[in-house]
């Protein structure tokens, strides 16, 4: 699904479109889905599109929330 994002965003105007996506990720993906992308990041990203590996690398992980 972020490849999906990262494919739309690309299409965009303006350099700005690794924000686009971080932001994008961070106001609709939930706490859950945004810590498994930054474990799939931190594990090498394999399929990740090089956009959506910008993106996160900007991205602060959520907090995992106590239970």
């Amino acid at each position: 699904m972020a490849n999906q994002i990262a494919v739309f965003f690309r299409t965009q105007p303006g350099h700005d479109q690794a924000r686009k996506v971080a932001d994008h990720l961070t106001d609709f993906w939930e706490p859950r889905m945004r810590r498994q992308l930054h474990a799939h990041v931190a594990s090498g990203g394999a399929g990740l599109d090089p956009l959506v590996l910008q993106a996160a690398a900007s991205m602060k992980p959520p907090a995992v929330e106590a239970g």
